[in-house]
């Protein structure tokens, strides 16, 4: 059979009915399975049965969300958990060895430079930072210990955008695991494996879901290394609960039609900050005016759903723009229906220095937006209302 469109596969990938013969897929919230017999159980703990045994490892609900993000991303395999980081920690944790190096750009979540500058290195292993406008630098950073390298693009909250292709050249080269962090973009939007990606990572919790509803995370790659991952996190327990498998894969369901309005939205929000006289300027995959459009342009469909900006009067301006707002939602996600917005510098950030800020693009103006699916007319109304 030939292969089908993302947005068939999104609604058709499924487990197998039950003698119900249900249409949509049933939630399995079980945390165990039973054996037919002592030889049945001897075989499945043998792994030379593919079944289920225990919800920590496998579970119907999570091997169809895997199973579709793995279509998604064209990758051989994956493995499910319980929230974004967790995917990002336990793929480190696989994968590296005490006295490994990992070489990654300096514009990561924030939990994910807490990862390579407070806890990894307790086991011995450092990581090395390039600037996203300073890529040509990579390959000075990579040690004879480098195993890994690791970026996220568009990068949260400065919405800059990396070369994939450039990121694959470099992996390819120097025999690295290239790990993107694909949340920002969706497989529908991006696919970092087409670019020589090994590793795609998710916080599912995101676009993904899209309704703010539940917490998730996926990691998708070759079967080897995911293998590996899969035996770690089998060990020390970080997986996605089938409840919140079966939410994220009915979501996968609307994905790209959701995303469709998002990127349509966005990209009216970001033309409308371009041409306000209280805005310094606007970072958005798909203007013209971000300084890597032709990358993105190369590698994205569409723009995705975050807009940067900054707001003319630094830190207290961002606060008094917070205040403004009538419609939008002030939180710390993003990705959701409703449109949200965050002044990092006084929120999520302040607890950087003013130079580490500025180092990945975090002025003391910026506004973070992520625009959601109600009328655009009404989004860009408050928007206005709140620069005045």
């Amino acid at each position: 059979m030939s292969k089908k469109h993302f947005e068939t596969e999104a609604i058709r990938t499924q487990i197998e009915r039950t003698e119900f013969l249900e249409h949509s897929a049933p939630l399995y919230l079980s945390s165990s399975f039973v054996f037919e017999d002592a030889e049945d159980m001897r075989a499945s703990f043998a792994e030379e049965k593919d079944r289920n045994l225990y919800s920590r490892f496998t579970n119907p609900n999570t091997t169809e969300f895997v199973d579709k993000i793995c279509k998604m991303e064209g990758a051989e395999a994956g493995y499910a958990f319980a929230t974004g980081m967790s995917a990002v920690f336990s793929t480190f944790a696989a994968l590296l060895n005490s006295g490994d190096h990992v070489v990654s750009a300096r514009s990561v979540f924030g939990s994910t430079h807490a990862l390579f500058t407070k806890f990894l290195p307790k086991w011995n292993i450092e990581t090395s930072y390039f600037k996203v406008d300073e890529v040509a630098s990579i390959e000075k950073l990579i040690q004879p210990n480098t195993k890994i390298l690791f970026a996220e693009t568009p990068t949260n909250p400065a919405v800059d955008v990396l070369d994939l292709e450039f990121l694959g050249e470099i992996a390819k080269k120097h025999n690295l695991i290239l790990i993107i962090d694909n949340c920002f973009a969706t497989p529908y939007l991006q696919k970092p494996i087409d670019f020589g990606a090994h590793i795609v990572v998710h916080s599912a919790t995101k676009l993904i879901d899209g309704q703010g509803r539940v917490l998730g995370g996926v990691a998708v790659g070759p079967k080897d290394l995911i293998r590996e991952i899969y035996l770690f996190s089998r060990n020390t327990g970080p997986a996605l609960s089938p409840f919140n498998a079966w939410v994220l894969s009915k979501s996968l369901e609307t994905l790209a039609v959701r995303v469709d309005r998002h990127c349509e939205n966005a990209l009216k929000v970001a033309e409308f900050l371009e041409s306000h006289s209280n805005v310094n300027f606007v970072k958005y995959p798909f203007l013209k005016s971000h300084p890597q459009y032709e990358v993105a342009k190369k590698q994205m469909k569409q723009g995705g759903s975050i807009v940067a900006f900054e707001i003319k009067g630094g830190v207290e301006a961002g606060r008094e723009f917070l205040n403004a707002i009538k419609m939008c939602s002030l939180s710390a996600n993003l990705g959701d229906t409703r449109t949200i917005v965050t002044h990092p510098a006084s929120t999520t950030h302040s607890k950087l220095s003013e130079e580490d800020r500025l180092e990945v693009g975090i002025s003391d103006g910026l506004v973070r937006v992520s625009v959601g699916l109600e009328n655009v007319e009404d989004i860009i109304e408050d928007l206005k209302q709140a620069l005045r």
